[in-house]
Protein backbone atom coordinates (compact mmCIF):
# COMPACT_ATOMS: atom_id res chain seq x y z
CA UNK A 1 0.00 0.00 0.00
CA UNK A 2 1.50 3.40 -0.74
CA UNK A 3 0.58 6.44 1.33
CA UNK A 4 0.16 10.51 0.19
CA UNK A 5 -0.14 13.37 2.16
CA UNK A 6 -3.72 14.57 2.30
CA UNK A 7 -2.88 17.89 0.98
CA UNK A 8 -2.76 20.49 3.81
CA UNK A 9 -4.14 18.23 6.46
CA UNK A 10 -0.98 16.64 6.26
CA UNK A 11 -2.57 12.94 7.17
CA UNK A 12 -0.44 10.76 5.56
CA UNK A 13 -3.31 8.46 3.84
CA UNK A 14 -3.82 5.36 2.03
CA UNK A 15 -4.35 5.67 -1.50
CA UNK A 16 -7.06 3.80 -0.95
CA UNK A 17 -9.73 4.49 1.11
CA UNK A 18 -12.32 2.15 2.82
CA UNK A 19 -15.73 3.73 2.61
CA UNK A 20 -18.52 2.07 4.21
CA UNK A 21 -21.48 3.24 2.08
CA UNK A 22 -21.88 -0.30 1.17
CA UNK A 23 -21.54 -2.14 4.87
CA UNK A 24 -25.61 -2.21 5.55
CA UNK A 25 -26.34 -5.52 5.92
CA UNK A 26 -25.42 -6.61 9.49
CA UNK A 27 -22.25 -5.39 12.17
CA UNK A 28 -20.53 -8.70 11.52
CA UNK A 29 -20.17 -7.77 7.72
CA UNK A 30 -19.13 -4.41 8.56
CA UNK A 31 -16.60 -5.65 10.67
CA UNK A 32 -14.79 -8.50 8.65
CA UNK A 33 -14.79 -5.62 5.94
CA UNK A 34 -13.16 -3.32 7.60
CA UNK A 35 -10.62 -5.67 9.50
CA UNK A 36 -9.71 -6.68 5.82
CA UNK A 37 -9.14 -3.46 4.62
CA UNK A 38 -7.22 -2.41 7.90
CA UNK A 39 -4.83 -6.00 7.39
CA UNK A 40 -4.17 -4.98 4.32
CA UNK A 41 -2.79 -1.34 4.81
CA UNK A 42 -5.82 0.65 4.05
CA UNK A 43 -5.43 3.72 7.12
CA UNK A 44 -8.64 5.99 6.03
CA UNK A 45 -12.13 4.96 6.75
CA UNK A 46 -14.76 6.82 5.85
CA UNK A 47 -18.77 6.70 6.43
CA UNK A 48 -21.76 9.65 6.73
CA UNK A 49 -24.66 10.44 9.01
CA UNK A 50 -26.85 9.54 5.66
CA UNK A 51 -25.52 5.93 5.28
CA UNK A 52 -28.00 4.11 7.48
CA UNK A 53 -26.10 2.28 10.50
CA UNK A 54 -22.76 2.74 8.79
CA UNK A 55 -21.57 5.12 11.69
CA UNK A 56 -22.59 2.92 14.26
CA UNK A 57 -21.21 -0.03 12.80
CA UNK A 58 -17.88 1.34 12.11
CA UNK A 59 -18.13 2.83 15.61
CA UNK A 60 -18.59 -0.82 16.55
CA UNK A 61 -16.13 -1.71 14.48
CA UNK A 62 -13.38 0.75 16.39
CA UNK A 63 -14.64 -0.45 19.71
CA UNK A 64 -14.33 -4.29 18.82
CA UNK A 65 -10.52 -3.73 17.85
CA UNK A 66 -8.92 -3.64 14.72
CA UNK A 67 -5.43 -4.84 13.41
CA UNK A 68 -4.61 -1.02 13.77
CA UNK A 69 -4.78 1.37 16.86
CA UNK A 70 -7.29 4.16 17.00
CA UNK A 71 -4.35 6.51 16.64
CA UNK A 72 -3.02 5.10 13.60
CA UNK A 73 -6.26 5.13 11.69
CA UNK A 74 -7.72 8.28 10.01
CA UNK A 75 -11.48 8.88 10.31
CA UNK A 76 -13.84 10.59 7.88
CA UNK A 77 -17.71 11.52 8.31
CA UNK A 78 -19.90 13.45 6.76
CA UNK A 79 -22.83 15.76 7.09
CA UNK A 80 -25.12 17.61 5.17
CA UNK A 81 -24.72 21.03 4.74
CA UNK A 82 -27.33 22.94 7.34
CA UNK A 83 -28.86 26.44 7.47
CA UNK A 84 -28.38 27.28 11.55
CA UNK A 85 -25.59 25.99 13.73
CA UNK A 86 -27.93 24.05 16.24
CA UNK A 87 -28.16 21.02 13.42
CA UNK A 88 -24.87 20.80 12.71
CA UNK A 89 -24.24 20.93 16.94
CA UNK A 90 -26.68 18.14 17.15
CA UNK A 91 -25.15 16.34 14.11
CA UNK A 92 -21.53 16.76 15.40
CA UNK A 93 -22.64 15.21 18.65
CA UNK A 94 -24.82 12.26 17.24
CA UNK A 95 -22.07 11.15 14.88
CA UNK A 96 -19.25 11.25 17.68
CA UNK A 97 -21.45 9.08 19.75
CA UNK A 98 -22.35 6.41 16.67
CA UNK A 99 -18.52 6.24 16.08
CA UNK A 100 -17.72 5.75 19.96
CA UNK A 101 -14.76 8.51 19.44
CA UNK A 102 -13.87 11.97 21.18
CA UNK A 103 -12.46 13.03 17.69
CA UNK A 104 -12.87 13.04 13.80
CA UNK A 105 -9.95 13.13 12.15
CA UNK A 106 -11.74 14.53 8.98
CA UNK A 107 -15.46 15.90 8.62
CA UNK A 108 -16.93 16.87 5.30
CA UNK A 109 -19.35 18.55 4.52
CA UNK A 110 -21.81 16.45 2.74
CA UNK A 111 -23.21 17.02 -0.82
CA UNK A 112 -22.24 20.72 -0.86
CA UNK A 113 -24.14 20.85 -4.71
CA UNK A 114 -26.01 23.97 -4.90
CA UNK A 115 -25.51 27.68 -4.35
CA UNK A 116 -28.21 27.75 -1.45
CA UNK A 117 -25.85 24.85 -0.02
CA UNK A 118 -22.72 27.77 -0.32
CA UNK A 119 -24.64 30.00 1.02
CA UNK A 120 -25.37 27.90 4.18
CA UNK A 121 -21.44 27.12 4.46
CA UNK A 122 -20.68 30.96 3.70
CA UNK A 123 -23.64 32.78 6.40
CA UNK A 124 -22.84 33.98 10.14
CA UNK A 125 -24.31 31.83 12.16
CA UNK A 126 -24.53 29.03 9.45
CA UNK A 127 -23.23 25.76 10.21
CA UNK A 128 -19.62 26.39 9.75
CA UNK A 129 -19.98 28.32 12.86
CA UNK A 130 -20.25 24.48 14.99
CA UNK A 131 -18.00 23.01 12.81
CA UNK A 132 -15.29 25.71 13.82
CA UNK A 133 -16.23 25.29 16.97
CA UNK A 134 -15.70 21.39 17.11
CA UNK A 135 -12.55 22.23 15.93
CA UNK A 136 -11.36 24.17 18.20
CA UNK A 137 -12.23 22.09 20.84
CA UNK A 138 -10.68 19.19 19.44
CA UNK A 139 -13.78 17.44 18.32
CA UNK A 140 -12.99 17.84 14.51
CA UNK A 141 -9.37 17.85 13.36
CA UNK A 142 -9.71 18.97 9.38
CA UNK A 143 -12.77 20.21 7.52
CA UNK A 144 -13.40 19.28 3.97
CA UNK A 145 -16.51 18.74 1.42
CA UNK A 146 -18.10 16.35 -0.57
CA UNK A 147 -19.45 17.07 -3.50
CA UNK A 148 -21.97 15.84 -6.52
CA UNK A 149 -22.33 19.84 -7.38
CA UNK A 150 -21.90 21.00 -10.97
CA UNK A 151 -18.24 22.14 -11.82
CA UNK A 152 -18.76 25.79 -10.86
CA UNK A 153 -20.18 25.65 -7.77
CA UNK A 154 -17.48 23.12 -7.00
CA UNK A 155 -14.81 26.20 -7.82
CA UNK A 156 -16.70 28.44 -5.74
CA UNK A 157 -16.76 26.46 -2.91
CA UNK A 158 -12.67 25.68 -3.00
CA UNK A 159 -12.46 29.38 -3.56
CA UNK A 160 -13.86 29.83 -0.17
CA UNK A 161 -10.64 29.02 1.66
CA UNK A 162 -12.46 27.50 4.29
CA UNK A 163 -11.75 23.49 3.22
CA UNK A 164 -8.78 21.54 3.81
CA UNK A 165 -10.04 18.48 1.43
CA UNK A 166 -12.65 17.59 -1.05
CA UNK A 167 -14.31 14.75 -2.55
CA UNK A 168 -15.49 14.43 -6.23
CA UNK A 169 -16.34 12.48 -8.99
CA UNK A 170 -13.73 12.70 -11.21
CA UNK A 171 -12.26 9.48 -13.87
CA UNK A 172 -11.16 8.56 -16.94
CA UNK A 173 -14.44 8.45 -18.32
CA UNK A 174 -15.35 11.13 -16.34
CA UNK A 175 -12.77 14.55 -16.85
CA UNK A 176 -15.17 17.20 -16.32
CA UNK A 177 -14.09 17.98 -13.22
CA UNK A 178 -10.45 18.67 -13.95
CA UNK A 179 -10.22 21.90 -13.30
CA UNK A 180 -11.66 21.16 -9.53
CA UNK A 181 -8.97 18.66 -9.18
CA UNK A 182 -6.25 21.82 -10.56
CA UNK A 183 -7.43 24.52 -8.25
CA UNK A 184 -8.09 22.09 -4.98
CA UNK A 185 -3.65 21.26 -5.81
CA UNK A 186 -3.15 24.66 -6.13
CA UNK A 187 -4.85 25.49 -2.50
CA UNK A 188 -3.16 22.14 -1.27
CA UNK A 189 -6.30 20.56 -0.67
CA UNK A 190 -6.63 16.67 -0.04
CA UNK A 191 -8.41 15.50 -3.20
CA UNK A 192 -10.35 12.67 -2.74
CA UNK A 193 -12.09 10.34 -5.34
CA UNK A 194 -15.64 9.21 -5.16
CA UNK A 195 -16.37 5.38 -5.75
CA UNK A 196 -14.09 5.31 -9.19
CA UNK A 197 -15.04 1.76 -9.81
CA UNK A 198 -18.84 2.56 -9.35
CA UNK A 199 -19.64 5.58 -10.25
CA UNK A 200 -16.43 5.51 -12.60
CA UNK A 201 -18.44 3.17 -15.00
CA UNK A 202 -19.85 0.13 -13.61
CA UNK A 203 -15.95 -0.87 -14.22
CA UNK A 204 -16.14 -4.55 -12.22
CA UNK A 205 -18.87 -5.56 -14.69
CA UNK A 206 -17.27 -4.37 -17.80
CA UNK A 207 -19.24 -4.89 -20.98
CA UNK A 208 -17.39 -7.60 -23.67
CA UNK A 209 -16.43 -4.25 -25.93
CA UNK A 210 -14.75 -2.42 -23.41
CA UNK A 211 -12.87 -5.12 -22.23
CA UNK A 212 -11.56 -5.47 -25.80
CA UNK A 213 -10.57 -2.38 -25.98
CA UNK A 214 -8.30 -2.26 -22.53
CA UNK A 215 -6.68 -5.57 -23.22
CA UNK A 216 -4.08 -6.42 -21.80
CA UNK A 217 -5.64 -4.71 -19.03
CA UNK A 218 -9.19 -4.51 -17.21
CA UNK A 219 -11.01 -1.41 -16.99
CA UNK A 220 -11.08 -0.88 -13.61
CA UNK A 221 -7.28 -1.28 -13.52
CA UNK A 222 -7.01 1.40 -16.26
CA UNK A 223 -9.20 3.58 -14.38
CA UNK A 224 -6.96 3.12 -11.02
CA UNK A 225 -3.64 3.47 -12.73
CA UNK A 226 -5.16 6.74 -14.55
CA UNK A 227 -6.26 8.24 -10.88
CA UNK A 228 -3.06 7.02 -9.12
CA UNK A 229 -0.61 8.05 -11.62
CA UNK A 230 -1.52 11.54 -11.16
CA UNK A 231 -0.04 13.06 -8.01
CA UNK A 232 -2.62 16.06 -7.08
CA UNK A 233 -4.87 12.95 -5.94
CA UNK A 234 -4.15 11.52 -2.60
CA UNK A 235 -6.85 8.18 -2.16
CA UNK A 236 -9.49 6.41 -4.07
CA UNK A 237 -12.49 5.58 -2.63
CA UNK A 238 -13.45 2.00 -2.42
CA UNK A 239 -17.03 0.53 -1.15
CA UNK A 240 -16.95 -2.69 -0.49
CA UNK A 241 -19.69 -5.16 0.58
CA UNK A 242 -17.61 -8.22 1.63
CA UNK A 243 -13.73 -8.62 1.95
CA UNK A 244 -14.00 -9.67 -1.61
CA UNK A 245 -14.24 -6.96 -3.36
CA UNK A 246 -11.09 -5.11 -2.08
CA UNK A 247 -9.31 -7.73 -4.21
CA UNK A 248 -8.73 -5.61 -7.43
CA UNK A 249 -7.68 -2.42 -5.83
CA UNK A 250 -4.95 -4.23 -3.75
CA UNK A 251 -3.50 -5.49 -6.66
CA UNK A 252 -2.92 -1.95 -8.07
CA UNK A 253 -2.12 -0.03 -4.38
CA UNK A 254 1.62 0.01 -4.84
CA UNK A 255 1.60 0.96 -8.77
CA UNK A 256 1.25 4.73 -8.37
CA UNK A 257 4.19 5.27 -10.68
CA UNK A 258 3.38 7.29 -13.93
CA UNK A 259 1.46 5.83 -16.77
CA UNK A 260 3.88 3.52 -18.94
CA UNK A 261 3.79 3.58 -22.84
CA UNK A 262 1.43 0.07 -22.89
CA UNK A 263 -1.17 1.63 -20.69
CA UNK A 264 -1.04 5.26 -22.86
CA UNK A 265 -1.77 3.21 -25.94
CA UNK A 266 -4.56 1.92 -24.47
CA UNK A 267 -5.80 5.23 -23.23
CA UNK A 268 -5.11 6.47 -27.12
CA UNK A 269 -7.35 3.61 -28.23
CA UNK A 270 -10.08 4.19 -26.31
CA UNK A 271 -9.76 7.68 -27.46
CA UNK A 272 -9.28 7.01 -30.97
CA UNK A 273 -12.41 4.64 -31.12
CA UNK A 274 -14.74 7.36 -29.64
CA UNK A 275 -13.91 9.43 -32.22
CA UNK A 276 -14.19 6.61 -35.15
CA UNK A 277 -17.57 5.46 -33.83
CA UNK A 278 -19.88 7.13 -34.90
CA UNK A 279 -19.83 11.40 -36.06
CA UNK A 280 -22.79 12.42 -33.32
CA UNK A 281 -21.53 11.56 -30.40
CA UNK A 282 -21.00 15.04 -27.51
CA UNK A 283 -18.01 16.48 -27.74
CA UNK A 284 -18.89 17.69 -23.23
CA UNK A 285 -18.48 21.42 -24.39
CA UNK A 286 -21.13 22.09 -22.22
CA UNK A 287 -22.09 24.94 -24.29
CA UNK A 288 -25.77 23.74 -24.38
CA UNK A 289 -26.61 25.07 -21.04
CA UNK A 290 -28.55 25.98 -20.01
CA UNK A 291 -32.07 23.95 -20.97
CA UNK A 292 -35.13 25.67 -20.33
CA UNK A 293 -36.63 22.63 -19.48
CA UNK A 294 -33.65 21.84 -17.31
CA UNK A 295 -32.25 19.35 -18.73
CA UNK A 296 -28.86 17.88 -17.88
CA UNK A 297 -28.10 17.80 -21.95
CA UNK A 298 -24.00 17.46 -21.41
CA UNK A 299 -24.44 14.36 -18.88
CA UNK A 300 -27.55 12.71 -20.92
CA UNK A 301 -25.35 13.00 -23.85
CA UNK A 302 -22.03 11.54 -22.15
CA UNK A 303 -23.65 8.62 -21.10
CA UNK A 304 -25.13 7.80 -24.28
CA UNK A 305 -21.39 8.41 -25.82
CA UNK A 306 -20.32 5.48 -23.07
CA UNK A 307 -23.09 3.49 -24.46
CA UNK A 308 -22.90 3.52 -28.43
CA UNK A 309 -18.73 3.94 -28.27
CA UNK A 310 -17.98 0.96 -25.37
CA UNK A 311 -21.49 -0.75 -25.40
CA UNK A 312 -21.24 0.79 -21.20
CA UNK A 313 -25.00 0.56 -21.74
CA UNK A 314 -25.67 -0.77 -18.37
CA UNK A 315 -23.57 1.68 -16.92
CA UNK A 316 -26.08 4.45 -18.71
CA UNK A 317 -29.01 2.97 -17.86
CA UNK A 318 -28.02 2.91 -14.04
CA UNK A 319 -27.33 6.47 -13.97
CA UNK A 320 -30.10 7.76 -16.32
CA UNK A 321 -32.54 6.43 -13.59
CA UNK A 322 -31.85 8.93 -11.49
CA UNK A 323 -33.01 11.38 -13.06
CA UNK A 324 -35.53 12.77 -11.07
CA UNK A 325 -35.78 10.52 -8.30
CA UNK A 326 -32.15 11.55 -6.64
CA UNK A 327 -32.55 15.43 -6.32
CA UNK A 328 -29.95 17.48 -5.82
CA UNK A 329 -27.69 14.83 -5.89
CA UNK A 330 -27.97 13.87 -9.27
CA UNK A 331 -30.17 16.90 -10.90
CA UNK A 332 -32.05 17.45 -14.16
CA UNK A 333 -34.68 16.02 -15.92
CA UNK A 334 -34.96 13.15 -18.60
CA UNK A 335 -34.76 13.19 -22.41
CA UNK A 336 -38.40 12.94 -22.96
CA UNK A 337 -38.83 16.25 -21.14
CA UNK A 338 -36.82 18.18 -24.54
CA UNK A 339 -39.85 20.04 -25.96
CA UNK A 340 -37.96 21.13 -29.41
CA UNK A 341 -37.54 24.41 -28.33
CA UNK A 342 -34.34 25.07 -30.18
CA UNK A 343 -32.53 27.17 -27.84
CA UNK A 344 -29.64 24.55 -27.85
CA UNK A 345 -28.95 23.78 -31.07
CA UNK A 346 -26.91 27.08 -32.38
CA UNK A 347 -25.33 27.17 -29.39
CA UNK A 348 -23.69 23.55 -30.12
CA UNK A 349 -20.29 23.60 -32.19
CA UNK A 350 -21.08 20.43 -33.45
CA UNK A 351 -24.36 20.93 -34.56
CA UNK A 352 -26.00 18.13 -33.39
CA UNK A 353 -29.45 17.33 -33.93
CA UNK A 354 -29.71 17.47 -29.96
CA UNK A 355 -33.34 16.59 -29.56
CA UNK A 356 -33.14 13.73 -31.19
CA UNK A 357 -30.02 12.62 -29.30
CA UNK A 358 -32.25 13.24 -26.59
CA UNK A 359 -35.40 10.95 -27.49
CA UNK A 360 -32.53 8.30 -28.62
CA UNK A 361 -30.68 8.65 -24.80
CA UNK A 362 -34.08 8.27 -23.37
CA UNK A 363 -34.76 4.96 -25.49
CA UNK A 364 -31.50 3.32 -25.00
CA UNK A 365 -31.37 4.13 -21.29
CA UNK A 366 -34.74 4.48 -19.51
CA UNK A 367 -36.29 2.07 -16.98
CA UNK A 368 -37.55 2.00 -13.78
CA UNK A 369 -36.50 4.96 -11.42
CA UNK A 370 -33.74 4.26 -9.14
CA UNK A 371 -32.51 6.08 -5.73
CA UNK A 372 -29.41 6.50 -3.96
CA UNK A 373 -28.38 3.52 -1.94
CA UNK A 374 -29.07 4.79 1.04
CA UNK A 375 -32.70 5.71 0.47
Amino acid sequence: MRYRRFGKTNLPLSVFSCGTMRCLASFEDAYQTVHQAVACGINHLETARGYGKSEEYLGAALAAGLPQSREQLYITTKLPPSSDADTMRRWIDESLLNLQTDFVDCLAIHGLNTREHLNWVQVDGGCMQAVQEAVADGRVRHVGFSTHGPLDVILAAINTNLFEFVNLHYYYFFQRHAPAVELANQKDMGIFIISPADKGGLLYTPPETLQHLCHPFSPLELNYRFLLSDRRITTLSVGPANPSELTECLAVAERDEPLKPEEIAVFDRLQAHLGAISPDLCSQCYACLPCPENINIPEILRLRNLAVAYDMTAYGQYRYRMFENAGHWFPGMKGDRCTDCGDCLPRCPQHLDIPALLRDSHQRLNGQPRRRLWE
